[in-house]
């Protein structure tokens, strides 16, 4: 039996899901993904997501050294803890070297803390969805825009939940095989999920949070990083002379200035209050500006170059 949208009931052949994130394996925002998708008794759910917080990693892999997988115990899923990134967690449970099969879609998060703009690109996140994008395997990434003082950790549930319908159409689309393989998604729910203003179709924007330096007498000191690269301002240090006391300067990043451009993009629909999908791939080709400046520039170069050899 199906459901208007097309989702075998439970007693179907279900879809398989993989989960994984940057935040942990015991990150609220994955527990709650997982609870919701395991209540729903549609999808396998597999879990397999770093055995630590590796937020900001980027797409880093582990390449010299081996790593680990443990055995987590998460009700109504298969789950591993892994030594790496999660790049690393994405490409090893999509490889059947780990799991009996090979998940229908990836599903990396939910990340706490938004995820937009050029902060794309130092998300452990979006690599976890991207690793399997180059793997022609079908993959999304979600963020909640957390924000200290007013987001709870059941609002990861309600993210989750309000996600579900795009989960659930994508796996319909999957089975269909009329799911688009040149492209991911990567999806942010808004702060006040509860009251947010439905789905927007956005694109990847040039939001980014400068980040400075500053010297401090320990390493111990300074405010937790999301991965969104934001810092909490409140945190205090204590600035000395460290070259004549210590053989090594330590040093702390701080946020200087955010850049914030308007239009329709990932962050500001956001801010908005709109649940954010935006389509990205695997390349950052240059505007065509630009490219057309080095279609001009690279000519004089060469013709420079001959000319000196003269």
């Amino acid at each position: 039996m199906e459901n208007k949208c097309g989702m075998s009931s439970a007693g179907g052949d279900r879809p398989t899901v993989m989960v994984t994130n940057d935040d942990g394996i015991d990150a609220p925002g994955l527990r709650a993904l997982v609870r919701v998708l395991v209540s729903t008794n549609r999808f396998n759910v597999f879990v397999c997501a770093p055995d630590s917080e590796k937020s900001a990693v980027s797409h880093s892999i582990t390449w010299r050294n081996p790593i680990s997988a443990k055995p987590v115990e998460i009700s109504g899923a298969i789950a591993f803890a892994v030594s790496g990134t999660p790049a690393d967690c994405t490409s090893l449970g999509i490889s059947k070297a780990l799991f009996p099969a090979v998940p229908d879609l990836v599903i990396s998060g939910i990340n706490m803390g938004s995820n937009c703009g050029y902060h794309i690109v130092y998300s452990g996140t979006v690599a976890g969805a991207r690793e399997a994008f180059f793997n022609d395997i079908p993959a999304v990434s979600l963020s909640y825009d957390w924000v200290g003082g007013r987001s709870k950790v059941d609002d990861f549930s309600l993210a989750a939940e309000a996600c579900l319908p795009i989960i659930s159409a994508i796996l319909v689309e999957i089975k269909q095989k009329t799911y688009p393989r040149n492209c991911f998604l990567n999806i942010d729910v808004p702060t006040n999920v509860m009251n947010h203003k439905g789905y927007r179709l956005t694109k990847q924007g040039k939001s980014i949070v400068k980040m400075g330096w500053r010297q401090v007498t320990s390493d111990a000191q300074g405010g937790q990083m999301l991965s969104t690269m934001t810092m909490d301002t409140n945190s205090s240090y204590t600035e000395e002379d460290l070259s004549t006391k210590h053989e090594h300067l330590i040093f702390k990043r701080e946020v200087r200035r955010s850049h914030v451009e308007d239009g329709d993009t990932d962050y500001c629909s956001l801010q908005e209050g709109y649940i954010t999908i935006s389509l990205l791939g695997a390349l950052s080709p240059a505007e065509l500006d630009s490219q057309s400046y080095f279609k001009q520039w690279l000519p004089r170069v060469t013709e420079c170059l001959s000319s000196s050899a003269l």
